[in-house]
């Protein structure tokens, strides 16, 4: 039985697309205001995987203008989500889960903490660990967090939507994944369960 959980936020605990306008209007219109030197068609491209793929990897994938990058990570640093923000219905198998509960995150600090703290979930949670691609990636924050608490790799369970980040990470270091895949993105991709949806989740930790 897995007792400690290592969950992924965005697409994961809650959707972003149904949720945003709340997350990424004001983002979008103050990247509307800017010269970022790429075509209208691919700003539109862009805004969708800003969805699904942390800021500073669909920069660097369409090329904004290194000019404005200053500017756009100071408004990114300072952001705050500041209105209220639905989780998925299926997060009901993920708070009623028995054991200690970390959320690790890739994005900006105020912003994903906002996040949470506007899913009105901070509570079910042992700690919010946010992680900063430019610096790290969340293969390293497992590590820091299995070392700082002295987990056992057994006990572990990670729970995301990323094949090619949380998850791919998890099995590198040896540790049981869940891969939570609505869309079926990643069908050949590896993991120890996977679902498109979370029904079967309390079934793969033996809970």
């Amino acid at each position: 039985m897995k007792s400690i959980f290592f969950i992924d936020l965005d697409n994961t605990i809650y959707f972003t697309k149904p949720n945003e306008e709340q997350l990424m209007g004001e983002l979008y219109r103050f990247l509307e205001s800017l010269d970022l030197g790429i075509s209208n068609e691919d700003f539109q491209l862009a805004k969708q995987d800003m969805l699904r793929t942390p800021f500073l990897k669909v920069a660097k994938k369409y090329g904004f203008r290194e000019e404005v990058m200053p500017e756009v990570l100071s408004y990114l640093e300072n952001r705050e989500v500041s209105k209220p923000l639905k989780p998925s219905d299926d997060y009901h198998y993920i708070k009623s889960l028995k054991g200690r509960k970390f959320i690790v995150t890739a994005g900006f600090q105020k912003q994903q903490v906002s996040k949470v703290k506007m899913l009105g979930i901070a509570g079910d949670f042992e700690e919010v660990c946010v992680v900063d691609v430019s610096v790290n990636n969340k293969k390293d924050v497992f590590e820091e967090l299995i070392d700082q608490h002295n987990l056992n790799v057994n006990d572990i369970l990670i729970i995301g939507d990323d094949a090619d980040s949380e998850i791919r990470y998890g099995l590198e270091l040896g540790i049981s994944t869940f891969l939570l895949d609505p869309g079926n993105l990643h069908p050949n991709a590896e993991s120890t369960f996977r679902g498109n949806d979370l029904s079967n989740l309390h079934a793969a930790v033996g809970q």
